[in-house]
């Protein structure tokens, strides 16, 4: 089914696989958690230090892509291409990668070439970090008015950029950049390891 995908050019995807908001799902905690258990049983002896649910489907009364984000922390000892082996075999596919400057992997589940699963998830994989998803999650979390504001934006943008991701995430950028950094100044090191 990835392979399929993977023959497809860059616009039949967005085309296939459109932005979709839609009004928060309180399943969505329920599909993390089952998902992060399934994380943790087949990929035990891999170094994971943490694993986060991020994103707007994180973020409860958010409108949201119908995506549930986890974030995968691993020690920086992890065996990345035993890790990436393991992921492939449960059915995760490899968007993207990237080793320099820092770890970056991108997978997802529950693309089909008929469209969207039932759930669907992205899947970041990095080093165990101090990263801007906590702290942005975090802020949305305890500032009701700037979840609003969040997704008041995203709604706006919806419609121009519905067949282009890159473009919907590059609007969005300053609004998340903005915020990480008040999330920063407001949380300090919370998410800096302490090893």
């Amino acid at each position: 089914m990835q392979k399929e995908l993977a023959k497809m050019s860059l616009e039949e995807l967005w085309e296939l696989f459109p932005i979709i908001l839609k009004e928060h799902n309180p399943q969505y905690k329920e599909w993390y958690e089952t998902e992060k258990r399934q994380l943790l049983s087949y990929c035990k002896n891999l170094d994971i230090k943490r694993i986060s649910h991020i994103g707007s489907s994180a973020v409860k009364g958010l409108i949201a892509k119908p995506i549930i984000d986890i974030l995968l922390e691993v020690d920086r000892s992890c065996n990345i291409t035993e890790l990436i082996k393991i992921l492939k075999l449960k059915n995760w596919g490899l968007m993207s990668s990237a080793y320099e400057p820092d770890l970056r992997l991108a997978f997802n589940k529950g693309y089909t070439p008929d469209g969207f699963a039932e759930k669907v998830y992205h899947l970041h994989v990095r080093h165990w970090g101090d990263w801007d998803e906590l702290y942005f999650r975090d802020y949305l979390l305890d500032h009701a008015d700037v979840a609003e504001q969040y997704g008041k934006l995203k709604l706006s943008l919806w419609q121009e950029y519905e067949h282009n991701r890159d473009g919907y995430t590059a609007a969005k950028t300053k609004f998340i950049t903005d915020y990480s950094e008040k999330a920063r100044i407001e949380y300090a090191d919370r998410y800096s390891p302490s090893e």
